[in-house]
């Protein structure tokens, strides 16, 4: 029983891993940028959650669209300010968001304090299926992630800009001798990347708490999460959320949860030296 338990619970665990991952997916996989700020555009959702949740009184799941929107607009405007003319200098790059992730860190920090905030849970009941107990939040967890997922399948290919998006990342030059704007093509990528950062932070706040150095933890959960399941592949990021959610939850089970990601790392180290490209990248010619 208590194995199928810890199943369960890793349903849930997997799915916020996937919502937390998948920003990096769209930025890291398809605008090859390296975003070491990505943990800082949860943190920032999980403040706006906090802010207009608790502070503002707003219902909670009117501010997931706002932390989503917001953190796009801030997304957009990072974009424009500063990524843009770092397009293939990922040195660059790298130092430059772990220049915004420090800024905003201290910034937040000044602005808001470093003690630990708390959003109430929107949804405190529990669902008893035999003598498995399921929360209600993390059957809700699992619908966001289903439906950002569907969402995001739906946005790279059932739309034009879908399309535009991934022949941009196939080949920019032919893209613009097509006329297509690859400049406005790479704004909306990066912002709806941050975007879903944003939106992750707000489902993470009323279960993990607000500070201004949370991001940390998210920013190396998402980086193994992408390169174990394949840079760009959305599939292999499912995935590789639902084998190192399981497997943290069964570990956890059993030993404490530090020793349980001690394990999961460990794995995760020899399954990039077996397959560095990850497990289920595409093959290409």
């Amino acid at each position: 029983m208590l194995v199928l338990q810890q199943l369960v619970n890793g349903v849930s665990s997997s799915a916020l891993l996937f919502v937390v991952s998948i920003g990096i997916v769209i930025i890291m996989g398809h605008m090859k940028v390296v975003n070491l700020a990505h943990g800082e555009c949860i943190m920032l959702g999980a403040y706006i959650s906090y802010y207009m949740g608790t502070v503002l009184k707003v219902p909670f799941v009117l501010t997931l669209p706002i932390a989503f929107a917001l953190c796009g607009l801030f997304g957009v405007a990072i974009e424009r300010i500063v990524i843009r003319k770092l397009y293939g200098k990922e040195g660059e790059t790298l130092l430059v968001t772990y220049g915004i992730s420090l800024f905003l860190q201290q910034a937040v920090n000044l602005l808001c304090g470093s003690d630990l905030k708390y959003v109430k849970l929107p949804m405190e009941g529990i669902v008893r299926v035999g003598g498995i107990v399921i929360p209600h939040y993390n059957i809700f967890t699992i619908l966001v992630a289903v439906i950002v997922g569907l969402m995001t399948l739906a946005l790279l290919y059932r739309t034009r800009f879908g399309m535009r998006m991934r022949a941009t990342t196939g080949n920019r030059q032919i893209t613009e001798c097509l006329g297509i704007n690859t400049a406005l093509v790479d704004t909306v990528t990066f912002g709806y990347g941050v975007a879903l950062a944003g939106l992750a932070g707000a489902v993470l706040a009323p279960i993990k708490g607000v500070s201004p150095f949370m991001g940390i933890q998210y920013l190396t959960d998402a980086f193994m999460n992408v390169v174990v399941g394949g840079l760009s592949s959305l599939f292999g990021t499912t995935l590789s959320s639902a084998l190192i959610g399981e497997s943290r939850n069964i570990l956890g089970g059993y030993i404490n949860e530090v020793n349980a990601s001690m394990i999961v790392f460990l794995i995760v180290i020899v399954v990039i030296r077996i397959r560095p490209e990850g497990l289920f990248s595409r093959q290409r010619r």
